[in-house]
């Protein structure tokens, strides 16, 4: 290797390893400020905080190895042109692609490492925090209680409060109750005006203790005979104080044992290329089925069409008008009912085919990102290299607010066209690919004006047609 690529290698490494380590530990600590409202003084012991800490940091790996190669190539080519260093080598006929292709190499080579992150440890690491978190859930089962909603984690409830407080958050205002433990909807029904959770770590039951409450059950679904639903059709109470217990399952002294694998970021792309078609023709054979059911409950296979030996001559084009009065108010009205039975069996199907179709785009999302986002690392850095040869300004200060501008432009378009994708109004290839569409005419054109040793916008190009155009209009002064 040249004594010339050792030292542009050393100019990039130093900088992109202290810019890599800290956008990590900000990252990181972002990632834990989130999550320490509902870890923190909650029992949990800090082997597990410590878990969650590796765990989130193997996931942020492959985001903050970007953010660095984009920030140090600014400031690697940005100290080279401050120090008149670049100038040197372009006049000894080193041109900028011949100085910055060891920093090149690097860059490719980083993002291959990068795929291979995404693409195996990353699975891993939200496999493990997910489970983790579940876990966490199930040795503190009021951190699975989130105030406002209805909360389905309990096996058999769905439970909904108003606030959660107390020094554990185990106490909670304006509880309401849905027991679906007998499986057959929704037939009891509990009201408090506060309650308490207790529970004992290990213990596979969690007690959920009510203040001032309402109970109402009916018994109409489970009555068997017509006499027994009309004498008795519900029931209802009021308490002071009312107990029971939930069975969240027991975990005995280990915590670390649930096992599920329910999101396609916790796929290798192998594994998600496996999945997708599955759920492809799952979701083929649900809109199948509609359509089919659609069809033969409005009767079309009965219709023919007459051949024209048998086609009356004085029918009229009107096909009502051939019809008596009362035969009209008959075919309108079922026709009526059978449009507004099709309607509704739209209505009530149309959430089940998005949700499937929404989870078919996640994998299909997620399947092309992984590529797509490998490959940020080599279009950060024919950004980030022909702009610090440009703006020729090292350290920290306007290389860190470039960086921090070109990063957030491509995320938001990363993120923006993920959403589009995952809503059905792109494509996912699209979506997953639309952040690089618009960075890679940036690259090129950053990468061109600084081969030409040209600022970022020529502002003379934009003056001069302007200043041309005032001195044939003003009036030439007489000597």
């Amino acid at each position: 290797m040249k004594i010339l690529d050792k030292y542009i290698l050393k100019s990039f490494l130093k900088p992109f390893i202290a810019t890599f380590l800290i956008v990590l530990f900000v990252l990181v600590m972002q990632g834990l400020w989130q999550a320490f409202e509902n870890i923190a003084g909650k029992g949990i012991s800090l082997i597990f905080i410590l878990k969650f800490l590796f765990y989130t940091t193997l996931m942020i790996i492959p985001q903050a190895l970007p953010i660095g190669v984009l920030l140090s190539s600014i400031m690697a080519l940005g100290n080279l042109g401050e120090n008149y260093e670049f100038a040197a080598a372009k006049s000894a006929g080193v041109s900028l692609q011949r100085l910055i292709r060891p920093i090149g190499i690097l860059a490719i080579l980083l993002s291959g490492i990068n795929f291979l992150f995404l693409n195996n440890i990353y699975p891993y690491a939200v496999y493990e925090q997910v489970n983790l978190k579940n876990n966490i859930k199930k040795k503190q089962p009021a951190m699975a209680l989130i105030p406002g909603s209805f909360n389905a984690d309990m096996p058999g409830y769905q439970i909904k409060f108003d606030e959660k407080y107390g020094e554990n958050d185990n106490l909670l205002k304006k509880v309401l109750i849905y027991d679906l433990t007998s499986r057959k909807g929704n037939q009891k029904v509990i009201t408090a005006e506060s309650g308490k959770i207790v529970s004992e770590e290990g213990s596979r039951y969690m007690t959920l203790i009510l203040y001032n409450g309402n109970y109402y059950e009916e018994h109409v679904k489970s009555a068997r005979t017509l006499a027994k639903k009309k004498r008795m059709a519900a029931s209802n109470a009021t308490f002071k104080e009312y107990e029971f217990n939930i069975d969240i399952g027991g975990l005995g002294s280990e915590i670390d044992t649930t096992k599920t694998k329910g999101y396609p970021m916790m796929y290798t792309l192998k594994e998600i290329g496996d999945t997708i078609p599955k759920l492809k023709t799952a979701y083929d054979e649900k809109l199948s089925i509609r359509a089919n059911n659609i069809f033969f409950s409005t009767s079309a296979k009965t219709l023919y069409e007459y051949s024209d030996s048998l086609k009356l001559k004085n029918l009229d084009k009107n096909i009502l008008e051939n019809f008596e009065l009362d035969e009209k108010i008959s075919i309108l009205n079922a026709a009526a009912t059978k449009t507004g039975r099709t309607l509704t069996t739209l209505k009530n199907n149309s959430t089940s085919i998005k949700w499937k179709r929404k989870i078919l785009n996640f994998y299909d999302t997620e399947y092309y990102n992984r590529v797509a986002f490998s490959l940020s690392c080599i279009i950060l850095f024919f950004i980030g290299a022909p702009l610090g040869s440009i703006i020729r300004k090292g350290g920290f200060g306007l290389p860190m607010i470039l960086a921090i501008a070109v990063y957030v432009l491509y995320f938001f378009a990363n993120t923006f066209g993920k959403n589009l994708a995952e809503e059905s109004t792109i494509s996912s290839f699209l979506g997953s690919w639309i952040s690089a569409i618009i960075m890679t005419p940036v690259a090129i054109l950053l990468t061109r004006r600084a081969t030409k040793d040209k600022g970022i916008f020529n502002f003379n190009s934009f003056i001069q047609p302007v200043t041309n155009l005032f001195k044939k209009l003003m009036p030439k002064k007489r000597q």
